[in-house]
């Protein structure tokens, strides 16, 4: 279904020998078979498709360090905060769908990002304050996930390095190789036109997504079986291996990580308008959520829980570094290349809004930038390049290349922007959009209890953003540019 969808987009866009489909959302073409009820060239998305994205989006590397984070809160608190987040992000991001349009479900004007919608629906500084959240976060992504990239690239070289020399060389090894040639990758693939054409890239990301995971979850279990116990207790880190401060400032970091490893809705409205209609946007879109949080849930609580369960106190940052140089070392290699794999689509799922915002702006300001050129290549359709895109692409990739070189911590940095970012963009803005879309009674047993939902999420993203502080000023203590500790 994907495929046959995906032909006829390709024979509309050489019929019409369009780049864009539309400016502003005034339609350009009306022809049933190719155009949508906005002008744009038809959706082809589905529920698989849409799912893929959003697993791609969702299940990052981060959640090799669940056991980690349970670790810091122990069997009772650690699974029941997963659960916790996961449902909260069903039930918020279900509120954001139905943001898609305005009005009518299935007629009504369009929302084709999140920064459409809260323009929309709420305006005023609200806007602004979306938009630097928003921006800032899909910003950081590319850097983090530069850096966590760069991260597997390095194990795979260390682990060869390590066995081919029997353990004499301790085999230290520079990441700016790795960023450099992982910057090189984003930059062809940035030249995707849009989320529309790249969803094959996140079906391959998201097999990618669940090879390592089953991977680290296999080695959990390997590791259980092999000392016959499971590690852990009920509160997690004791107070006296680590301080009082400590364990406090752990726990907020791991809520920080959590949240985190949750938070895909600044780019759900994106992915929701690469679904076809009928049925309706909203129907597919809750349900690829459903279907995509219930697996993502399952394989964080399993390779959480089994992570922990393997190591117990001493899990580590990265569950999958925590096997060391393991005799099924190969078994690792592969899970590291799986995560590289998943990066490079991950990083265009967040990558392609802020693409997206940035070109729309510049076209409004400057019709004349948006010229283009047409690549040839045998045996497809001819390709039309836009020259301001490729330029301010490129430039992008290179920009977040360099600073991931420049704080190859940032990793903590992205703990800080993701735990600040959880609150308004998973729950803040879905919430009031919702309360007004729906025109809930202010004082209403309803209206309280959303607002008593948002408030209670903002006081755990204070918390979780202060956790993650501290760990930026730790790492600061041993801060290098351009070069890692690994």
């Amino acid at each position: 279904m994907v495929e046959n969808g995906s032909r006829t987009n390709l024979s509309c866009r050489g019929r019409y020998d369009i780049e864009d489909d539309s400016i502003d959302g005034a339609p350009l073409k009306s022809d049933p078979e190719c155009f949508d009820d906005d002008g744009r060239l038809k959706r082809t998305g589905n529920v698989w498709t849409t799912s893929s994205h959003i697993i791609t989006a969702v299940v990052g590397s981060g959640v090799l360090s669940l056991a980690w984070a349970i670790a810091q809160m122990g069997w009772i608190a650690g699974p029941a905060v997963l659960i916790l987040f996961s449902i909260v992000t069903l039930y918020t991001s279900s509120f954001l769908a139905d943001c898609y349009r305005t009005g009518d479900p299935m007629f009504g004007k369009r929302n084709y990002t999140f920064m459409d919608a809260v323009s929309t629906i709420l305006g005023g500084n609200s806007v602004t304050f979306c938009g630097i959240v928003q921006y800032l976060n899909l910003f950081g992504s590319a850097i983090g996930y530069t850096i966590a990239a760069s991260l597997s690239m390095m194990a795979i070289k260390r682990s060869h390095c390590v066995h081919s020399s029997d353990g004499e060389n301790p085999c230290h090894i520079s990441s700016n190789p790795y960023m450099i040639g992982f910057g090189a990758i984003q930059i062809f693939f940035s030249q995707i036109p849009d989320f529309h054409n790249m969803w094959w890239l996140s079906i391959v990301a998201a097999v990618m997504s669940f090879t390592y995971s089953i991977i680290g979850l296999v080695l959990g279990i390997a590791k259980i079986t092999e000392t016959g116990t499971f590690k852990g207790s009920l509160t997690g880190i004791s107070i006296g291996t680590v301080t009082e401060a400590q364990k406090v400032w752990g726990v907020f970091q791991a809520l920080g990580n959590i949240a985190f490893a949750y938070s895909y809705s600044f780019v759900l409205l994106e992915i929701q308008d690469t679904i076809k209609s009928p049925p309706s946007e909203v129907k597919i879109m809750k349900k690829a959520a459903k279907l995509s949080i219930a697996v993502t849930t399952t394989f964080y609580m399993l390779c959480g829980c089994m992570g922990y369960a393997a190591f117990g106190d001493s899990a580590p940052g990265n569950l999958l570094a925590g096997f060391g140089f393991h005799k099924l070392y190969w078994l690792i290699d592969i899970a590291n290349a799986a995560i590289v794999v998943h990066l490079v689509g991950a990083y265009q799922v967040y990558a392609q809004p802020l693409f997206a915002f940035v070109e729309k702006e510049t076209a409004k300001r400057w019709p004349k930038i948006d010229q283009g050129f047409k690549i040839s290549i045998p045996g497809l359709q001819p390709y039309n390049q836009n020259i301001f895109s490729l330029v301010w692409r490129t430039v992008f990739v290179i920009i977040t290349t360099v600073i991931s070189m420049l704080l190859p911590f940032f990793n903590d940095v992205l703990g800080v922007i993701g735990a600040l970012g959880f609150w308004p963009l998973t729950v803040y803005f879905p919430v009031e959009m919702y309360i007004l879309q729906m025109k809930i009674p202010k004082w209403s047993m309803r209206w309280i209890s959303l607002q008593l939902l948002s408030a209670v999420c903002l006081i755990v993203s204070i918390v979780a953003g202060l956790g993650s502080v501290v760990g930026v000023l730790l790492d600061l203590k041993k801060y290098k540019p351009f070069s890692s500790d690994y």
